[in-house]
């Protein structure tokens, strides 16, 4: 017979819905990439970003800015960027026929010279 799990039982789970929230976060893809050939490499790191985007914020459905997608891409195939700062946003899906409440947007934070030491930063919004 298994163990119950005692502890999860008096607990609620907390809702994302009212969690209009954007932050901004660096993302390291040198240790995402590492070790891959170099036809693979940018294609991983948009495929790591979403994977990051999906557990930070909690949403399956995450939507990348084109420029985002310019920025992992700029140095071609071989060679995407070592640390990326990007801003994710979790918004509201209004679409009657969604799968999802809520989708996440990543778009990069340009104009930093070097991403590395720079903390996690809740944006506010108004």
């Amino acid at each position: 017979m298994a163990p119950t799990d005692k502890s999860q039982k008096g607990k609620k789970t907390r809702s994302a819905l009212n969690d209009v929230v954007t932050r901004e976060y660096t993302v390291n893809l040198h240790r995402r990439v590492h070790d891959l050939a170099f036809k693979k490499r940018a294609p991983k790191a948009v495929k790591a970003i979403v994977a990051f985007a999906q557990q930070a914020m909690g949403t399956k459905d995450v939507r990348l800015d084109p420029k985002m997608n310019q920025e992992l891409w700029k140095n071609g195939i071989r060679s995407p960027p070592r640390r990326v700062r990007v801003r994710l946003e979790r918004k509201r899906n209004d679409d009657e026929d969604a799968k999802e409440r809520l989708y996440t947007v990543v778009v990069p934070v340009l104009g930093l010279g070097n991403c590395k030491g720079l903390q996690t930063t809740v944006i506010d919004q108004e």
